[in-house]
Order: structure tokens, then C-alpha cells, then sequence
């Protein structure tokens, strides 16, 4: 039986519909129960008294701990990059594109809190082919993300990023790459929706501080800080104000950009 598959499936549309319904409930107790206690402090029958499923029951659906565990990354991941990437197809623009792998990512960061903690501290424990199987697809992601900053850097002729830039004092891309997903992956550490701004705002800032920081303080060849993508709504097709422009519209006070 493959990896990808669960322990059992019915050969009915009308159970099918209800295993995947029951599937579903099953992997977001085991995500709490997983980010909650850990992995190695996680039971089945812990799983069991939270969800109120049976120890035959979860048994049923999943064979062993382990594969539960699988299931959240493999469906996490696959989620993300299946989301991306049909986003990415609405878009020609380097800087919109790499803002759209941001806020993809923060949406469902920000949605998912425990998801993410588990994703970030459960991630070299499988085995059996489990763990190979979701190493690929994180690296599929992280290439998706190399390639748009490959890109950016590429279209506005930033020598200083570069895969060996460093050595001439500039920032190595997967330096950059990695650092961007430092800044996304521990916001489950610290994010409070009661006094942080929401997903769209927070992934505008995040890209604003990777951004001037691979241009070297710089916000890009007359383009504003803020992409078109925040100030439309996020259909990209509003143009694009300089910078020279909105310093003469900004009153003498210094007012709060939007």
C-alpha cells in the first residue's frame, strides 16, 4: 500500500465522501493533540479521548502514530504549494509574485498556528519512507521560493544577490530564501490576532522588510513600498505610485502611510 494512502478506503462515493469527512476530524485532533504534548509525548489513546473516536475506530483510519503524523506534513505542504501555484499563474510580475508565495504562506500560517508548530518541531522523526516522501516536497516549496527570488534579482539587475555573492559582501539567495522562512514559519511562537495585524497586513510587512533588505534598503525601481496587490484588494491590476510621487502627496505632519 502507498504512503499517501490511508490504512483503508471504502469502494462506495457515499462512504467514501464520509471517510474523508472523519479523516479530515481525525488529522486536526492529531495536530492539536501533536502540538500540544509533542510527538514523542502524543499517544493514540490521547487522540482517542479528544476526539471521542474509539481506539478501533482511529485504528481503522490510521495503522500507527507515525502515520498520522505524515498525513499533517504531507497535507500541510501540498496544500501550500497547490495554492501557490495557482496564484502564481494570475501573475507575470517578480516582486507580486514573490509577495503572493508571502502571503500564501501567512494565511495559512496564521490560520493554522498548530499546524505550523508541528510542522517546524515534528520534522525528522518519520521514517518507514514517510520522512523522504515529505522531505521532497519541502524541497519542491523551497525551490518554488528560490526560483521567485532567483527572479526578482535577475529582473532589477541586483548583483548583490546572487547563489555566491556573499563572498563579494552581498547575500547568498538561499541565505535570503532561508531567512524569509525564518521570519514566516515561527510566527506561531509569538502571533496574537488580539494585537497583530491580520494575515494580508502582516504579509505586506514581511515583504517589505525582505525586500528592502535584499535591495539594500531600497524599495525597487520606482516602486512603492506597498505592492498593488494590498492597495487593490489583491487583483494586481492597480498601477504602481513612485516613490517621488507619494513623498509630494504626504502632508508636512508625516501621517501614517497606509
Amino acid at each position: 500500500m502507498s504512503a499517501s494512502s490511508p490504512t483503508r478506503a471504502p469502494e462506495r462515493p457515499a462512504a467514501q465522501e464520509r471517510f474523508d469527512r472523519r479523516l479530515a476530524e481525525i488529522l486536526d485532533y492529531a495536530t492539536e493533540i501533536f502540538a500540544d504534548k509533542g510527538y514523542e509525548g502524543a499517544s493514540m489513546r490521547d487522540l482517542s479521548r479528544l476526539s471521542g473516536i474509539s481506539l478501533a475506530g482511529l485504528y481503522y483510519y490510521f495503522d500507527s502514530k507515525e502515520k498520522l503524523l505524515y498525513f499533517i506534513q504531507h497535507h500541510t505542504f501540498t496544500i501550500l504549494i497547490e495554492r501557490v501555484r495557482e496564484q502564481l499563474a494570475e501573475s507575470a510580475d517578480p516582486e507580486e509574485r514573490l509577495r503572493i508565495f508571502v502571503r500564501n504562506h501567512i494565511e495559512y500560517a496564521v490560520a493554522r498556528q498548530k499546524a505550523m508548530k508541528v510542522l517546524s518541531h515534528e520534522d525528522d522523526v518519520l521514517t518507514n519512507g514517510y520522512g523522504a516522501e515529505v522531505t521532497a516536497i519541502k524541497r519542491e516549496y523551497y525551490r518554488i521560493c528560490v526560483g521567485l527570488v532567483n527572479d526578482l534579482a535577475k529582473t532589477e539587475g541586483l548583483k548583490t544577490l546572487a547563489p555566491e555573492a556573499a563572498a563579494r559582501g552581498g547575500i547568498n539567495i538561499r541565505s535570503a530564501v532561508m531567512g524569509l522562512f525564518g521570519m514566516m514559519n515561527w510566527l506561531y511562537t509569538w502571533y496574537n490576532p488580539r494585537v497583530d495585524p491580520d494575515a494580508e497586513t502582516l504579509a505586506r510587512e514581511i515583504g517589505d522588510i525582505f525586500l528592502r533588505g535584499v535591495r539594500g534598503g531600497k524599495s525597487g525601481a520606482g516602486k512603492a513600498t506597498m505592492s498593488s496587490s494590498v492597495r487593490d484588494g489583491g487583483n494586481g491590476r492597480a498601477g504602481k505610485k513612485s516613490l517621488s510621487s507619494r513623498r509630494q502627496a504626504a502632508p508636512a505632519s508625516k501621517s501614517k502611510a497606509r
